[in-house]
């Protein structure tokens, strides 16, 4: 299968997606937005994954390629693709499919506890995953839920985690695919954000347990991706 990414920033790559691709023997390639380089053509994917990125999805000034991204995205949804966004991927699929996207009420970074919605168990990316699990938090912006869309999940400090539209277009705020090592680069390029908050952590918590929780997490990540429709 041939997975394509968008990628925002040098430091939110795939890291457990890749992991998973490469297992399953998926050919990876991705677009450095931020290094102006060229969308592909959507017959050359089957799979579209859109990474994260502290930016935002309404500040085409400082990142003009966001208008073309979203209109690629459009065109991708429209072409019956799966596609898979994470945070700023997540953001960017919910305003594409006609969603509000704003600031959250409470910035969540950090380790914190997930229930999926009684929706969610009933679809085949989530059948058999605990009602509640701790997922990996890094965002300071949430969307509502696109029209049409299925609500996922919730978090004490967000309503709306994620999201599945048509069976095929999968939206998270959440970092199931994190790894120690990309969270050690979110501490790195991202430290300004850690202010005090219910909701965000310090980066000794952040670490604390951190192998056997990205286990975790990546374990559920590579269930939902075996369960989403494959092309054809």
């Amino acid at each position: 299968m041939r997975i394509h990414l968008l990628q925002h920033v040098p430091f939110e790559g795939p890291a457990g997606i890749g992991a998973w691709a490469a297992a399953a023997g998926h050919r990876l390639t991705s677009t450095r937005l931020d290094q102006g380089e060229p969308l592909p053509e959507i017959e050359a994917l089957d799979w579209l994954l859109v990474m994260g990125g502290p930016m935002n999805v309404d500040e085409h000034d400082r990142y003009p390629w966001l208008v073309a991204e979203k209109a690629f995205l459009g065109r991708v949804i429209a072409a019956g693709k799966t596609v898979i966004g994470v945070c700023l991927g997540g953001q960017l699929i919910a305003a594409v499919l006609g969603a509000r996207v704003s600031q959250a009420a409470e910035k969540e970074i950090g380790w914190f506890p997930l229930r999926l919605t009684p929706q969610a168990r009933e679809l085949a990316p989530f059948d058999g995953l605990p009602e509640w699990f701790t997922a990996f938090h890094w965002h300071g912006d949430t969307f509502d839920i696109p029209p049409g869309a299925v609500r996922l999940a919730e978090s004490a400090a967000c309503p709306h985690q994620a999201f599945l539209y048509q069976e095929r277009v999968l939206g998270l705020q959440f970092h199931l695919e994190a790894t120690p090592e990309s969270i050690a680069d979110l501490l790195a390029h991202c430290a300004d954000e850690l202010v005090p908050g219910r909701y965000v952590q310090t980066a000794e918590q952040m670490q604390a347990g951190i192998e056997r929780r990205c286990e975790e997490i990546n374990r559920i990540l590579w269930r939902i991706l075996d369960r989403l429709p494959l092309p054809g």
